[in-house]
């Protein structure tokens, strides 16, 4: 059971989305055995829970919040495999998009310490599933295209516009609140019609979900109303507008038009 977590070796884990039950085998069984587990921030207490022998460490970034460098994370994961513990380094959705994995790869592969990737859930993926809703579409949309709208504070976004406001694709931003009203300019100024439907989920897969449908020239607009400081997901495109999963998405204009009234 132990064949592929021996000792001093690191296996970066995907959490998925937040509900434990997305988990795959693999990841619950990995925290099992783990004998130190660095996390990121939004991984929540259930799924902590199932690394039950192992040390806590949280090593998160989160926005405006002080948080370990991204030098220090890689360093300590080498340092607790070098001293033979089994490690999981924990991260939110997929290690492979957005997460940094291959910082953290390189700098245990240059340890001479043995690596891993289990993958996980993305939240793009279980936003949709949650909405009813296909990213990708035949006759509507071709392609799905990923992008974080993070950057560094009053930097603009160093995005390829034009390629993102494609008509046949589906589109999800990740880390995008602060962003919103840059993205909706941006779109639309690359040919992207105002009326594009578009979905704003927060805590995707968590027991307080929500999820607001709106169009790309609301985006700024429904996203302050709405998403307060929750973490964000926009997905832009036709695709989104084809389900509702029983009813349970709400319309903009039952929270952006409040928002309206009070500024």
């Amino acid at each position: 059971m132990v064949d592929d977590f021996p000792a001093g070796t690191v296996w970066l884990v995907g959490a998925g989305p937040g509900d434990p039950d997305l988990l795959t085998r693999r990841a619950a069984r990995l925290l099992e055995l783990a004998e130190v587990v660095f996390h990121d921030a939004l991984v929540g207490p259930a799924i902590l829970d199932l690394a039950h022998r192992a040390r806590l460490v949280p090593v998160g970034k989160r926005a405006g919040r002080h948080s370990a460098s991204q030098a220090t994370i890689d360093a300590v994961l080498v340092e607790a495999a070098l001293a033979g513990r089994r490690v999981v380094r924990l991260k939110g959705g997929d290690p492979s998009i957005f997460g940094r994995s291959a910082e953290e790869l390189a700098a245990c592969r240059a340890a001479g310490v043995p690596v891993h990737v289990c993958p996980g859930i993305t939240a793009a993926s279980a936003a949709a599933a949650s909405a009813g809703v296909s990213l990708s579409l035949r006759g509507i949309a071709r392609r799905v295209q990923f992008v974080t709208a993070h950057s560094r504070r009053g930097a603009a976004l160093d995005l390829d516009w034009a390629a993102l406001a494609q008509a046949d694709a589906t589109l999800g931003i990740y880390m995008g609140r602060e962003a919103a009203g840059e993205v909706s300019r941006q779109l639309m100024a690359h040919g992207l019609p105002g009326s594009t439907p578009a979905l704003i989920a927060c805590n995707v897969s968590l027991p307080d979900e929500q999820m607001l449908r709106t169009r790309l020239d609301l985006l700024p607009l429904a996203v302050r109303a709405f998403a307060a400081d929750l973490p964000t997901l926009m997905l832009i495109g036709d695709a989104v507008a084809q389900g509702d999963a029983a009813g349970q998405v709400r319309e903009t204009r039952e929270v952006a038009s409040s928002a309206a009234c009070t500024g």
